[in-house]
């Protein structure tokens, strides 16, 4: 999944999830708000597959993570006009407000308030990106 799409939350926290998005992502899918202060959107396939490295570790080591993956996730499946209701939970946690961008992040969807998103774009400048690319070993 790739490209930003901008769209508004309704009141009732739906949203419309771009139909590229929703292809990859399946007929249900995975909302988290587990990494940054966004909601993620996970295809099922791909939560079992970060749930399972994290059941990897002992239990002491990870059940903390695993209480507040499943607690933070939701099952959630579009409606005949796109849209996905998001649940309250999530939406407080992530803080979206109304304006909200709509992001293709390789396997996974972000959905971020428009606000947040844009302040934290600002810092990822080209030397910034080209940094962590070097961290990396490219």
């Amino acid at each position: 999944m790739r490209g930003r799409h901008e769209h508004n939350m309704d009141a009732k926290g739906r949203i419309f999830v771009p139909a590229k998005f929703r292809e990859q992502l399946g007929a249900s899918f995975v909302a988290a708000t587990v990494l940054d202060k966004c909601i993620s959107l996970y295809p099922n396939d791909e939560w079992e597959k970060l749930m399972d490295q994290i059941a990897e570790e002992p239990l002491t080591k990870r059940r903390d993570i695993e209480r507040f993956y499943s607690a933070n996730a939701q099952d959630v499946e579009p409606d005949p006009q796109g849209r996905i209701l998001l649940p309250k939970n999530l939406i407080r946690r992530a803080g979206l407000v109304k304006e909200c961008v709509v992001l293709g992040v390789g396997k996974r969807a972000e959905i971020w308030d428009r606000e947040t998103y844009d302040s934290k774009e600002v810092d990822m400048t080209l030397d910034a990106v080209e940094q962590k690319l070097q961290e990396m070993g490219f």
